[in-house]
């Protein structure tokens, strides 16, 4: 079977808030991201499709076998300038690593991203993500050496951006 065909990669749905909450209540822990400062705490997680109904704003989920097991989204940048945005809330559960999802998600969420009329990508992660680290260089992300903005993830240690 192909890869592209494991999963389906489409706009979140109401009927995705409690899926999506559940997957980043799951995932952050695994990385020790469940702390003080971590989106894990972001008041969207449990409204994540009203959350990304905003201006500028998309949110995916990727489906397997009729069950959502990541997703990801884009949204201004908090604090930031008016071109640039973040990509936000990637998570996806173990079996959805490693199948292509991540680029394709990748994919999907910089088109929209560039749809939305942003000029820059911004994300913050964390020392131990090491998979979404190689996945976010590969897509043309460079590293910075500090934070852009004011997100409020001060457990984040890693920062990076790429133009559009």
């Amino acid at each position: 079977m192909p890869v592209s065909s494991m999963f389906h990669i489409r706009s979140i749905a109401p009927s995705d808030n409690a899926a999506v909450a559940a997957i980043i209540r799951r995932v952050m822990p695994e990385f020790g991201a469940d702390g003080p400062g971590f989106a894990i705490h972001d008041s969207e997680v449990d409204a994540m499709f009203e959350a990304y109904a905003q201006p500028r704003c998309s949110y995916f989920v990727v489906e397997r076998d009729g069950a959502v097991i990541g997703g990801a989204g884009v949204a201004p940048l908090q604090g930031g300038e008016a071109d640039v945005c973040e990509l936000r809330k990637m998570y996806f559960l173990p079996e959805a690593r490693g199948i292509g999802a991540g680029r394709a998600m990748m994919q999907r969420c910089l088109e929209a991203a560039r749809q939305h009329g942003f000029k820059r990508c911004y994300l913050e992660t964390l020392t131990g993500m090491d998979g979404a680290q190689v996945l976010y260089r590969r897509s043309g992300f460079t590293a910075l050496c500090s934070a852009m903005g004011g997100t409020g993830h001060h457990g984040c240690d890693r920062y990076f951006i790429r133009d559009l």
